[in-house]
């Protein structure tokens, strides 16, 4: 990776749309790696287009896209002058499937094409996305979208990343993209693939198609034994890693062993859970350390273990430039008191079956009283997993769907009880969440790291709010580089 730009910094990717073009862009401008989450960016594209496109970003961004045929119809069907009336329901998208309909990859394409190109715009720093191995079915086409706007990095966890150096390789030379999909319960040799053809999909020939960078590819993992696994192999091998520990934001990986629940119902992890930063230093890589390391202190603790740096979150969450709804934001600052926020390890509220962080906070899903009162339903399903049904063919079901309905699939009670829709509520966090015809207007769920240190010494400095500049800044203060080197 010498021939790249490697940051010290990684601003972590959140999703949906936490982690903003605009958040990304202000760190990239630092010098340091800014990352866009690239999780329901279709949906994030044309909510987006439907509430009026302030400022016409997305359709600056659009306007941009190397084939304007395939911008004119969702401008077309999505963008709304005057933004939507008071209590209409945004439109839906094509969900995701293993035969994806064209109009979803190209919303795909399009959606992370504008996420990154806003992220790289203005500049000539580096940019990253992230993406989420729980949500495979739309990788090919995602991926695509975002080389088409330049981006340099690609981050993925929440699984074993091990087919994305190929698929990068692949949509580089203007190939076909193909990944596998993990069905469950499917026979050992069945085979269930998604790809894109990026040629076809763009309505390109091979000589007319673009010279696309392949970005650096940067695989999030929490144990030195998976990243041994994916280092052995030069067809899965990431070309860096960013070793991601339980305090972390999120989506956790679960204890290793038997999962077991504290007095609170919080996961238990011990010494088996930290990952030996030894051995994972030999494999000769760059590595950056996640999970509690939003302070100057930890990176130097970092750098002296022989890390490249670190990816840190939380700080940039909360930061002037995130995509956190600004009353969401408001809430956490005025509760960083250590004794009036509190963020729990939810074992069951993601369908991922992750552990996964949430800040509790009034009017949130984190009440039960607001969990209560929603009304199971999946609609945005991008957390559906597919599975094999009884006659051969495939289905999708979601532990947060309705449970008869997730029963009558296949699934069982116990493990739907306790499930949150990620998909839905984290698209409110950022301002997006659906309305209802019944009126219901979609509640936020919010989540942050455990180490909210660094937020409280920030806010303290800064008591109107911090920039994205500012906790760069901060956090570079002791290091042995420039904050814009």
């Amino acid at each position: 990776m010498s021939d790249r730009t490697l940051p010290v910094v990684i601003q972590g990717g959140m999703g949906m749309a936490v982690s903003s073009w605009r958040l990304a862009n202000a760190v990239a401008r630092t010098g340091q790696l800014g990352v866009v989450s690239g999780v329901a960016l279709d949906s994030v594209l044309t909510r987006r287009l439907q509430d009026g496109d302030a400022g016409g970003h997305i359709r600056r961004a659009l306007a941009a896209f190397p084939v304007p045929a395939l911008v004119a119809p969702v401008l077309e069907r999505y963008f709304q002058a005057e933004g939507r009336a008071e209590g209409e329901p945004y439109l839906p998208v094509p969900k995701l499937s293993l035969k994806p309909t064209r109009e979803q990859q190209e919303l795909s394409v399009l959606g992370n094409f504008t996420e990154v190109w806003l992220a790289k715009e203005g500049h000539t720093g580096i940019v990253g996305i992230n993406y989420m191995e729980k949500v495979q079915m739309a990788t090919p086409p995602a991926a695509l979208g975002a080389m088409l706007a330049g981006a340099d990095y690609v981050l993925m966890g929440a699984g074993i990343p091990r087919q994305i150096p190929h698929l990068l390789d692949e949509l580089a030379a203007g190939r076909v993209g193909t990944i596998d999909i993990d069905v469950h319960g499917a026979e050992a040799d069945a085979v269930h693939t998604v790809s894109v053809d990026p040629v076809d999909v763009l309505g390109l020939t091979p000589e007319t198609f673009p010279p696309l960078l392949r970005p650096f590819f940067l695989a999030i993992v929490s144990a030195h034994v998976l990243a041994f696994y994916l280092a052995r192999d030069a067809d899965i091998r990431p070309d860096g890693f960013i070793i991601e520990g339980p305090t972390a934001g999120g989506h956790n990986a679960p204890p290793r062993g038997r999962l077991t629940l504290d007095d609170d119902d919080q996961p238990i992890y011990g010494p088996r859970d930290d990952a030996n930063i030894v051995k994972i230093a030999e494999l000769g890589l760059p590595f950056w350390l996640a999970g509690g390391y939003g302070q100057p202190e930890r990176l130097a603790v970092a750098l002296a273990a022989g890390a490249q740096g670190v990816q840190v979150g939380t700080l940039f969450a909360l930061s002037q430039e995130s995509g956190l709804a600004p009353e969401l934001r408001d809430q956490v600052l005025g509760r960083l008191d250590a004794t009036e926020l509190s963020i729990r390890t939810d074992a069951a509220a993601s369908p991922t079956g992750f552990p996964f962080k949430v800040a509790q906070l009034p009017g949130t899903l984190s009440e039960p009283a607001v969990y209560a009162d929603r009304v199971r339903l999946c609609d945005l399903s991008y957390l559906r997993e597919p599975y094999a049904k009884k006659d051969g063919t495939v289905g999708f079901r979601c532990p947060s769907e309705p449970v008869h309905m997730y029963v009558r699939k296949g699934g069982t009670a116990a493990d739907a009880a306790g499930r949150a829709c990620l998909c839905n509520a984290l698209t409110a966090t950022v301002g997006l969440g659906q309305t209802r015809k019944t009126g219901y207007v979609e509640a936020p769920l919010l989540t942050l790291g455990n180490d909210t240190d660094g937020a409280a010494v920030l806010l303290a400095a800064h008591p109107e709010g911090w920039s994205a500049a500012d906790a760069i800044g901060w956090l570079l203060r002791d290091a042995p580089v420039s904050p814009t080197a």
